[in-house]
C-alpha cells in the first residue's frame, strides 16, 4: 500500500496567516486523483479542517523532518512507501506522484524524488525502509533516484501572499 503524507505543519509565518487553510484542499484534490491509496495530513502550528486522515506532531517546530516522521509513524503496518508533499505546493501535478510511484516499483530504491529541469522538488517516494533515517531536514537531504518531471509544472511553493497573487490570471 502506498500512503500520500501531506506535510501541513508549519506555522506560515512568512504568509501571516495558516495558509493551510487556503492551499490544503486543492492540493488534496490533486494527490487523489493520483494512483495513492490513501492520504495523511501532518498538522502542527495551526488547526486545520479536512476531511483527509490527520496527524498533529508536537515536534513540527524541529522542521519537516521532524513532521514527516510523525507521519510515517502514524502510518498502517500495511504501508509500504509513503509519497511525500508540501501543502503548499498547489500546481502539483497527479501524474508526477504516478511516476514517481512507477519509478520506485520498478528500482527498488528506497527514495525517489521528482525533478523539474534539473531541480529536486516533490513528490519524493520513500520506502518504508528509508523511514528510520529521516533527518530534522526532512527527505531532501536524503540520497535519491531522480526521475525527470520536466514536462509536468513544478508543485510550485507558496510562502508569502505575492506568490499567490502571481499564479492568478
Amino acid at each position: 500500500m502506498i500512503w500520500a503524507i501531506v506535510l501541513a505543519a508549519g506555522a506560515s509565518t512568512r504568509f501571516g496567516e495558516p495558509k493551510q487553510r487556503l492551499l490544503l484542499a486543492g492540493v488534496l484534490d490533486r494527490v487523489r486523483a493520483s494512483a495513492v491509496d490513501d492520504v495523511l495530513v501532518v498538522l502542527g502550528a495551526h488547526t486545520v479542517t479536512t476531511d483527509a486522515r490527520t496527524v498533529e506532531c508536537p515536534e513540527w517546530e524541529r522542521g519537516p523532518g521532524a513532521s514527516l516522521r510523525c507521519g510515517v509513524t502514524a502510518l498502517p503496518a500495511s504501508a509500504d512507501a509513503a509519497v511525500v508533499v508540501l501543502a503548499d505546493g498547489p500546481d502539483l501535478d497527479p501524474r508526477a506522484i504516478d511516476r514517481v510511484i512507477d519509478a520506485w516499483r520498478s528500482s527498488g530504491a528506497e527514495v525517489v524524488a521528482a525533478t523539474y529541469a534539473g531541480v529536486r522538488l516533490h513528490p519524493v517516494v520513500l520506502s518504508r525502509s528509508a523511514w528510520s533515517d529521516i533527518p530534522d531536514d526532512g527527505a531532501r537531504t536524503l540520497d535519491a533516484e531522480l526521475v525527470a518531471c520536466d514536462d509536468l509544472t513544478p508543485p510550485g511553493d507558496v510562502d508569502v501572499p505575492d506568490d499567490l497573487e502571481k499564479r492568478r490570471p
